[in-house]
């Protein structure tokens, strides 16, 4: 059998080999998602699967994968079968939220769109998130509902709710206008993280699957995800990347949150982001004022390259800090945080999490006006408007610890841009090829990193080309991505002591236990979300005490 770097077995992804290279291991059961190849042969390797010890869970319509429990000793006899292409961690996925006037409205020309009575009627926009709460200002466009995870409450954790008033809130509840960016769009709950805020890949990729399914019945468009999890291998083998470039495949645009790890510098975007089709979004923070020329990139805003794979991401930036969208009383994020409260119905939250409905609705209203428009032609008129006047640097001081986290805004930090949805109605250029994000080359000895764009994808395109959608930020030789300490060394992203290596979420005092971000010693708890012990202290984003902090809970910056 064929080996990658560091002698693992190439069927199995980092984090596992480590886990099986572990003494006392054997016995352990643990959740994995096995991909098989080629597809056709699903039923006969779901019978082999069957003849391990372990229950089969779950099997996948929309890419050829089976969600196995078993134990570890059994790992690399299922590996060894020559149906199985890669079997990685069921891992957990969480939230990317971050945590009264709100002008993001103002910042992405949001005011225009009204003006030529676009509202997103008749686009269907899936939000898999924490569940959509019944609120006035979403009165009758819940169109469809269904949870997969256990919950008491239609949005326990309070993260699902806002979102959707960010794309979809029609200001019923407000004498001031808070409206999302496409109040007529028919919304799809799917429910995917818990009370916590919490989930797994292989939940993410089962509601993926879902809307991929009703996505004739409702016209789903847009899946919005505003979730992520650390990125454990090349986005051609993760299982939740597979799932949402299959959707994309089939016709919807697939938008993620960024994450919320930029203060640990690039190569910090979370997956399903690193997927090089999704359109990817860092967060911008308005300032509180209308005009966007003082506007700035939030500090926590996770920047690329993508680990390991070295795709440009994200692929624009929008307002996401501190933006007032629905509230939902008595749920997690609603107890914990009373500050973000407004009033009886509005609250504000911060993060990527709160930017990616921004450019779903932004993707609403393009898809109203134009319905034939393809995902990639989508992405692309998107990131060829988008604004690309940013201030050369800024710095953001940290309310509680005095730190300062200076900004470039380089393309890893803003992609193409800040959404301009005025530009994004008014464009009519097209494409038939590929609107993947492209890769970047750094050459060492000459210190300099450029975008190179494959061959048949849309950027080779003299219409597309890279400095026509990346501006003169494409031609930069960005020499601040390449430190020593960065991805890009002879030991490789995949190795046991990558950032998301043995010592990660599978441990025995994980991430994701009592004492997880989202438990009742958060990292945004008493200590402040930017405190000298949160997240983004010298221990680094990704050990045992990593996070799912894509989202502020409402503090912003």
């Amino acid at each position: 059998m064929s080996t990658g770097l560091f002698g693992q077995n190439s069927k199995l992804a980092p984090d596992l080999a480590a886990l099986l290279n572990t003494p006392g291991n054997s016995q352990r059961q643990v959740d994995v998602i096995v991909q098989l190849n080629p597809p056709g042969l699903l039923q006969t390797v779901t019978g082999l699967v069957g003849l391990l010890p372990g229950v089969n869970r779950l099997l996948y319509s929309l890419i050829p994968a089976v969600t196995q429990t078993l134990p570890v000793a059994s790992i690399l006899s299922l590996a060894n079968l020559s149906s199985v292409k890669y079997i990685s961690l069921d891992r957990p996925v969480g939230a990317t939220l971050a945590s009264a006037t709100d002008y993001s409205h103002a910042a992405i020309g949001a005011s225009f769109a009204a003006s030529y009575g676009l509202t997103g009627d008749g686009i269907g926009v899936a939000v898999l998130d924490s569940g959509i709460a019944n609120h006035p200002d979403l009165a009758g466009r819940v169109v469809y509902r269904e949870s997969f995870v256990a919950s008491k409450n239609a949005d326990d954790y309070g993260h699902g709710s806002h979102v959707a008033g960010i794309v979809a809130g029609n200001g019923a509840s407000s004498k001031s206008g808070v409206t999302g960016i496409a109040p007529g769009v028919k919304l799809i709950d799917l429910r995917v993280l818990d009370a916590n805020g919490m989930s797994s890949d292989s939940v993410i990729i089962a509601a993926i699957d879902r809307a991929v399914q009703l996505s004739g019945k409702y016209n789903i468009r847009i899946i919005n995800l505003s979730v992520g999890r650390p990125v454990y291998e090349s986005y051609k083998n993760d299982p939740l990347v597979q799932a949402v470039e299959a959707a994309w495949k089939k016709g919807i645009v697939v938008v993620v949150a960024a994450g919320n790890f930029g203060r640990n510098g690039y190569s910090t975007i979370l997956s399903p982001g690193n997927s090089p089709l999704a359109i990817t979004v860092g967060a911008m923070k308005t300032l509180d004022t209308q005009s966007t020329s003082d506007d700035q990139i939030a500090s926590y805003s996770s920047k690329g390259p993508t680990w390991g794979d070295l795709i440009v991401k994200p692929d624009l930036v929008a307002p996401g800090n501190l933006i007032m969208s629905l509230r939902t009383p008595g749920s997690t994020l609603d107890r914990a945080y009373p500050a973000s409260v407004v009033d009886d119905s509005y609250a504000r939250l911060s993060g990527t999490s709160m930017a990616a409905p921004m450019v779903s609705g932004a993707a609403a209203l393009m898809l109203q006006r134009t319905p034939g428009l393809t995902p990639d032609t989508v992405k692309a008129r998107l990131m060829k408007t988008a604004s690309k006047s940013f201030p050369v640097a800024s710095v953001t001081v940290d309310p509680t610890t005095q730190a300062v986290y200076p900004a470039t805004y380089d393309m890893y930090t803003v992609g193409a841009g800040y959404l301009n949805l005025l530009g994004a109605l008014n464009i009519y250029d097209s494409t038939s090829r590929s609107a993947a994000s492209p890769a970047v080359a750094y050459n060492l000895a000459a210190g300099q990193a450029l975008l190179t764009a494959a061959t048949q994808t849309v950027w080779d395109n003299n219409l597309w080309s890279l400095a026509n959608v990346w501006g003169t930020r494409s031609l930069e030789p960005l020499t601040a991505a390449w430190g020593s300490a960065a991805a890009w060394g002879s030991a490789a992203a995949w190795g046991s002591t990558a950032a998301w290596g043995s010592a990660a979420a599978w441990g025995s005092s994980a991430a994701w236990g009592s004492t997880s971000p989202w438990g009742s010693s958060a990292a945004w708890g008493s200590t402040a979300a930017w405190g000298s012990s949160a997240a983004w202290g010298s221990a680094a984003a990704w050990g045992s005490s990593a996070a799912w902090g894509s989202s502020t809970n409402g503090k912003g910056e």
